[in-house]
């Protein structure tokens, strides 16, 4: 391979990749697009559904992502939470991508995925934030996690409710998650202020 004595120096990935996961711009910009995705549905539910399907479809896929290139680029985590953000991140891709397969499947059952989704991923958070005392925004971190579960128990306690009220509780879920994202986001901000 080659030696960093010799030649152009070639930018190491992990390193990059942790340079976005902790950027509070990528936290910023993900709580924006929930918190406005969660505002255009709460305007228009009854005539957004369909599209609610394809925007949450591709915001898990993106979430996936996200979290795979988490669980690969944090410096800090130990074995156990490299693997469960591993495990969410293909959760997320999974469940993202037969979303956007089957557009034309009841809400409801999509519902139940996504009320597993926002269960497993609060847990992971509410982890997250107890097992990085030093973490930035650790409690806004916390807090996310619950809401997240609260809103998948609720998808999971009630799996068929009108597709009104499942519109409603998806566009308050989605102000909530965006605006602990942005919250995260100027705490990272904050911290890395000199």
């Amino acid at each position: 391979m080659f030696s960093r004595g010799s030649g152009p120096e070639i930018p190491d990935v992990r390193e990059k990749l942790v340079q976005v996961s902790v950027s509070w711009g990528v936290f910023a910009f993900f709580g924006a697009l929930s918190f406005l995705v969660g505002i255009l549905v709460l305007i228009w539910p009854g005539h957004t559904l369909v599209a609610l399907a394809v925007l949450f479809g591709l915001q898990l896929v993106v979430s996936g992502i996200f979290r795979l290139a988490a669980a690969i680029a944090v410096p800090d985590a130990t074995g156990g939470a490299r693997v469960l953000l591993a495990i969410l991140g293909l959760l997320g891709l999974v469940i993202g991508l037969w979303a956007l397969r089957h557009i034309d499947i009841a809400l409801s059952v999509l519902a139940l995925f996504l009320g597993i989704y926002w269960v497993i991923d609060g847990i992971i958070e509410i982890f997250a934030a107890v097992d990085h005392p030093g973490l930035p925004g650790r409690g806004w971190v916390a807090v996310s996690g619950a809401v997240g579960i609260l809103a998948g128990v609720i998808l999971l306690v009630w799996p068929a409710p009108s597709l009104l009220v499942l519109a409603i509780i998806l566009g308050l879920f989605l102000l909530a998650f965006g605006l602990f994202q942005l919250a995260i986001a100027f705490g990272l901000r904050a911290a890395s202020r000199p």
